[in-house]
């Protein structure tokens, strides 16, 4: 199939690799240039621009916008309604607020053009790992693209199937899910980020005191030095802790053992601070992932090794760089 890609950062550049390994063809711009210029010379099709993107598509044409959250994607959707035919799909597959999503597609919709949300997880491992997503929007436009989400997904790979689900038909153990109408994708996606605070908070916390048991203020007879770097290796084999964030907290520690060349200064990118409204809105409690929410506002102000932990975790999966003060 052919697909358009505006945006080829971390992740879009990526996922047009992905693509065209799978023999899908790719249509890119991007407002570097040179970005453009590199999958050009990989085999995609460079645009000028967004308008020159749609003209060199046949109908009924397909655009992912890779873009950060926000204005830029808010201004590229209304472009693309714009230029685009009835029939042609935009899919959104950043991190945007699930709630612009609804509003886009109603938008969309009046003029028939189908819209897509894609809560897109892989980071900038997915080329090799591929990408789980979880994709809200119109049906039938998911059904039409699903060559594409099926080249973009992990594939079963030799993760042991579960038990109890020998008769449900569904795409989710291949790595991808339709999870309903506009804006699921986006929801289900900023839930699973809020999630994933908690976790990288329980893991930076938890080896945090593995490291503090060190210190000169506690007893010399229960005062261990423990590597850290091996326990999160051992953790990783057999642990009931095991995870791909452990996996990745053990790559940094075993590069950088004191993490020195992190600050702890840690960001978060929106879906968190979504995830708390939501469940406020819900009336759901939400202790963990609140207080996991609180300390990264907090490491602006006060650095510990957890929070080291924390931006390295972030750096590893998705090529997060630290912020400063702000």
């Amino acid at each position: 199939m052919q697909l358009g890609m505006i945006g080829l950062g971390r992740m879009g550049g990526n996922i047009v690799r992905r693509l065209m390994r799978g023999g899908h063809q790719c249509v890119v711009y991007d407002t570097n240039a040179k970005s453009v210029e590199q999958l050009a010379a990989e085999g995609a099709t460079g645009s000028r621009d967004m308008a020159h993107m749609v003209s060199q598509m046949p109908k009924p044409r397909a655009i992912w916008v890779m873009l950060p959250a926000g204005a830029i994607t808010e201004a590229t959707v209304t472009q693309l309604g714009e230029l685009l035919e009835a029939g042609d799909t935009i899919i959104d597959g950043g991190n945007s607020n699930y709630q612009d999503d609804v509003r886009r597609a109603q938008t969309m919709a009046a003029k028939g053009i189908r819209y897509i949300d894609v809560g897109t997880s892989g980071g900038v491992w997915g080329l090799e790992r591929g990408y789980c997503m979880m994709i809200g929007g119109d049906k039938a436009a998911f059904d039409h693209l699903d060559p594409i989400f099926k080249t973009l997904a992990p594939g079963v790979g030799t993760i042991e199937k579960t038990r109890g689900r020998e008769n449900r038909h569904s795409t989710a153990e291949e790595g991808y899910l339709y999870t309903g109408p506009a804006g699921s994708g986006h929801f289900v996606k900023m839930v699973h980020n809020g999630i994933e605070y908690g976790l990288m908070q329980a893991y930076a916390e938890g080896l945090d005191i593995l490291k503090g048991v060190a210190q000169e203020s506690i007893p010399a007879e229960r005062r261990y030095k423990l590597d850290l770097a091996d326990i999160t290796e051992l953790w990783r084999r057999g642990s009931v802790v095991s995870s791909w964030l452990l996996d990745l907290s053990a790559i940094s520690l075993a590069e950088d053992p004191e993490l020195a060349t992190y600050s702890g200064y840690v960001d978060d990118s929106g879906e968190g601070r979504w995830t708390i409204q939501a469940a406020i809105e819900e009336a759901v409690p939400a202790d963990v992932l609140t207080a996991a929410l609180y300390t990264r506002f907090r490491s602006r102000q006060e650095h510990t090794f957890a929070e080291k932990l924390l931006s390295a975790m972030r750096k590893q999966f998705g090529g997060h760089q630290e912020g400063g003060k702000k």
